[in-house]
């Protein structure tokens, strides 16, 4: 930029020698020099704080890494490299065999629990009967205990006779306790419910649910738009759930997923603000600038992070300090152009104050442009 300024001042003095005939000696090429110093610089500093530029900008996107959720040996690879995806297209396949086998035991599981449901239904039922039939027969044993005893008040029946039945009644007693325990185990093995359901059954539902789960994840699909890039996964491979070993890279390419971030010094910043005007000149795109807004500028600086260590943070060791990061939204159309995600981009921003000045910065952003021409790689 510096440079683009300076030919242009030199431009200038040029025609102004030429037009009003000054004599080039000292005097006036030191006056020219001086001048160009301190009117450059002073054009520099009034653009750097009002109208910030950097070419410290870029297409930032996330990649979430594909991960198996079960183990298993790959049998299909339906997807290919930048193939564009959308929400739920098949990424790969596991072999489901060893997981459907699974689901049939927890499905035979289940269904025997449900079995037994029923069978402690009628182990209830048939306690209940026992202790009314028990019931029955201590309530007979009680009318003829009171009867003998009734006649052997009166003499008419021996000792012994009464003591027979007495034993008859106790035993009716104990077998009625006995019906009644047994009655309220079996209650208690019925009713041992889990929101309304046997506690059994339950369990193995449960199991069913993650079986069926398991086996439904031997496919693994795409969680939104995007696509997978350098695919190397192949049918026979085996993955397993690992953050060491990712099956593949899917690049998100929804709404929300890649922003412009340009990076500024930290003092170029104090009058730019959320809405400001802003102008993004792609390297990929030579000669065109895009109209832009600042989104927002990010209250955050990298180089100032601290993350959980085991000692203490030596301040000497933060030597960088850092630049500010903003996030532009480009506001023209960029579907007719060929920008990758991850492109590097030159950003200049012009807020309200010395407003005049932003059309200098505006004629500097396209002569960087128009320098995007110009690369000799290879040559």
């Amino acid at each position: 930029m510096e440079i683009l300024l300076v030919l242009i001042y030199v431009s200038i003095c040029i025609v102004v020698f030429k037009i009003f005939s000054i004599p080039v000696n000292q005097w006036s090429l030191s006056t020219a020099a001086l001048g160009g110093i301190f009117g450059i610089a002073l054009l520099l500093l009034t653009m750097n704080y009002n109208h910030p530029f950097t070419k410290n900008a870029r297409i930032y996107f996330a990649v979430t890494p594909v991960l198996a959720t079960v183990k298993g040996r790959v049998i299909e690879v339906p997807v290919r490299s930048n193939m564009p995806l959308k929400e739920g297209d098949v990424l790969f396949r596991i072999d489901p065999k060893p997981y459907q086998y699974v689901v049939d035991e927890k499905k035979a599981a289940l269904a025997d629990a449900e079995q037994k449901v029923n069978e402690l239904k009628a182990s209830l039922d048939q306690a209940t009967a026992s202790g009314e039939r028990a019931n029955a027969q201590l309530q007979l044993a009680q009318q003829n205990y009171d009867r003998q005893n009734e006649l052997f008040q009166k003499n008419i029946v021996a000792k012994a006779t009464l003591d027979t039945y007495t034993r008859n009644l106790e035993a009716s007693k104990q077998t009625l306790a006995a019906a009644k325990a047994d009655e309220e185990r079996a209650r208690l093995a019925y009713t041992a419910n889990v929101g309304g359901v046997n506690t059994t059954v339950a369990q193995r539902r449960a199991e069913l649910a993650d079986a069926e789960f398991d086996l439904d994840q031997t496919t693994t699909r795409a969680a939104g738009p995007g696509f997978v890039t350098q695919v190397s996964l192949r049918p026979g491979m085996y993955v397993i759930p690992t953050q060491l070993r990712t099956a593949m890279l899917f690049v998100n390419t929804g709404h929300g997923d890649r922003e412009l971030g340009a990076a500024f010094d930290q003092n170029s910043l104090q009058r730019v603000n959320a809405g400001d005007d802003a102008e993004v000149a792609f390297e990929a795109v030579p000669g065109r600038v895009f109209k832009a807004k600042v989104r927002w500028v990010v209250d955050a600086i990298a180089a100032g992070q601290l993350a959980t260590t085991p000692a203490l943070v030596e301040p000497e060791t933060r030597t960088v300090a850092g630049r500010a990061l903003t996030i532009i939204d480009v506001t023209d159309d960029m579907q007719g152009y060929q920008i990758p995600l991850g492109s590097a981009a030159q950003v200049a921003i012009y807020t309200k104050h010395w407003h005049h000045l932003s059309l200098l910065r505006k004629i500097l952003l396209r002569m960087r442009s128009w320098e995007n021409y110009v690369f000799l790689e290879g040559h």
